[in-house]
């Protein structure tokens, strides 16, 4: 026992000399999982054409608003993952977090990257979903220390307590 207290503190320790910080919490099975706190810079968007840049062309389909698709078909409401957009779907660049990473944002709760936003670069970028304009104009833009988990981590489920 005392040699698990021992090699846990060396890891906190070097966790935190290294610049990164990691957050430990007992899944329900009582296996560790464990995530990286990462300082993020969120945004919020919704399904509406504002928020995913896209309208409605004259014969009342929805296409791409602008930029080098512009005049495309755009399907409203489904992620690149191919699932439907909903409350927990994130928008990250999956060069740096894959389809499937699990985020915990404090103030919005657990969500899973599922989705690629034109304008989210880097690390330190992530959208999240909200049903409607108004939540989404509500959440703004806000920089908040998020937890990413490793790839593989099972989903959380609704009602999961924060990471301590």
């Amino acid at each position: 026992m005392h040699g698990k207290f021992v090699i846990l503190t060396l890891a906190l320790l070097a966790a935190l000399i290294l610049g990164g910080c990691t957050v430990f919490f007992l899944d329900e099975g009582d296996n560790l999982t464990y995530g990286r706190v990462v300082r993020i810079e969120t945004t919020a968007y919704c399904p509406c054409g504002q928020c995913c840049s896209w309208k409605l062309d004259k014969r009342g389909r929805p296409v791409v608003s602008a930029g080098r698709d512009r005049g495309k078909p755009k399907v409203v409401g489904i992620a690149a993952s191919g699932k439907r957009a909903h409350p927990g779907t994130l928008a990250a660049d999956t060069r740096h977090y894959p389809m499937g990473t699990v985020i915990y944002v404090p103030g919005y709760g657990y969500g899973v990257v599922e989705d690629r936003g034109g304008d989210i670069r880097g690390k330190r970028r992530l959208d999240l979903f909200c049903n409607t304009h108004r939540e989404a104009q509500r959440w703004g833009r806000r920089k908040v220390e998020a937890v990413v988990f490793p790839p593989g981590t099972p989903l959380m489920p609704r009602n999961a307590l924060p990471p301590r």
